[in-house]
């Protein structure tokens, strides 16, 4: 059923945006919603129609939400075997294989995640986002393996959606990188938006764009004269933009092994065992891997925390760099 939610602005709060300003009232529902029902025209202001979500809000305004009823999904079922780690009544923990995507979109509506889920149990997915993304909170890319958490009905959406908004999910991956960082560990803070070249990639900008911070530190260091220079890093995320790693670790010049989208031109290698090398170029994923995540259960409240072995196409190659130095 529809729903309306009316709200007055009072003296204390004036000149908060129009999303903040709802979110604080409404707790329940995350801004990142908020603001796409606001996109939707769904909001009136002072009984017109209000499409800006950075909007100012003025003493005595008059707001009026209406939240649709949410849409049932018409997707494909696809019979794929889900790497389910943990299930509940509210929530699906799953390790993504690398190779599929998590929902339909532009080239591919049937083989996704999302239709593995809708055949694995349609009627236990939340309905609240788009309707092609049931129960999908967060995302990660077609060729990254890992983690992720699905929401199973509403209210546990809408509480994961606002851990996501307030970068309080524990998010860490692993990934091999081409040459070292220095200093070995640190903070990376810049801005990222996309990318002016290509539409479907991200870049750091100095003047545009969100905040994106990743944590990285050294794991491991391959270097000797059989090898090309290579580090094993793990970062955690405190915020989680679109291609965060794959843009940060672009943008120091240390890109990820096997990543197609954000690669620097490399000359031939040199100096490198010839099955390293031909198992470094036969990769047909970047080596990447979300390794960790942790969140309070949205009825619980209690934290929960999952881990992820790396995948044994990724843990070849880290075995075989152990051993050229031998």
């Amino acid at each position: 059923m529809e729903k309306k939610i009316n709200l007055i602005v009072k003296e204390v709060e004036k000149n908060l945006r129009i999303d903040v300003f709802i979110n604080s009232k409404k707790k329940d529902i995350s801004r990142t919603r908020i603001k796409n029902l606001i996109l939707n025209k769904s909001l009136k202001l002072n009984n017109k129609i209000m499409i800006d979500p950075a909007k100012k809000v003025r003493y005595g305004d008059i707001l009026s939400l209406t939240i649709p009823e949410p849409k049932k999904a018409s997707l494909k079922p696809y019979k794929y075997k889900l790497d389910i780690i943990y299930e509940d009544e509210d929530l699906i923990v799953l390790n993504k294989p690398a190779g599929i995507v998590m929902h339909p979109g532009a080239g591919n509506f049937d083989n996704t995640i999302v239709n593995a889920l809708i055949n694995y149990d349609k009627d236990s997915l939340s309905n609240i986002g788009d309707e092609l993304r049931p129960g999908i909170v967060h995302r990660i890319d077609k060729n990254t393996s890992g983690l992720v958490v699905v929401a199973k009905n509403n209210q546990s959406h809408e509480h994961l959606s606002n851990q996501f908004s307030q970068h309080s999910i524990k998010r860490i991956y692993q990934l091999l990188i081409w040459g070292k960082i220095r200093p070995s560990k640190g903070k990376i803070e810049t801005l990222i938006t996309r990318s002016s070249k290509n539409r479907q990639m991200m870049e750091v900008s100095n003047m545009k764009g969100k905040k994106a911070i990743t944590n990285y530190k050294t794991v491991e260091l391959f270097e000797n004269k059989n090898i090309p220079t290579l580090s094993l890093l793990e970062c955690k995320l405190e915020t989680g933009r679109t291609h965060q790693i794959r843009v940060h670790m672009n943008y120091l010049g240390n890109n990820i092994v096997g990543d197609d989208k954000y690669k620097k031109r490399f000359k031939k290698i040199r100096n490198i065992d010839p099955l390293v090398e031909k198992k470094i170029l036969n990769l047909n994923r970047q080596f990447l891997h979300a390794k960790t995540i942790g969140f309070i259960h949205p009825k619980k409240n209690k934290e929960l925390i999952f881990n992820s072995i790396l995948p044994q196409e990724l843990e070849i190659i880290l075995k075989m760099l152990r051993n050229t130095d031998k």
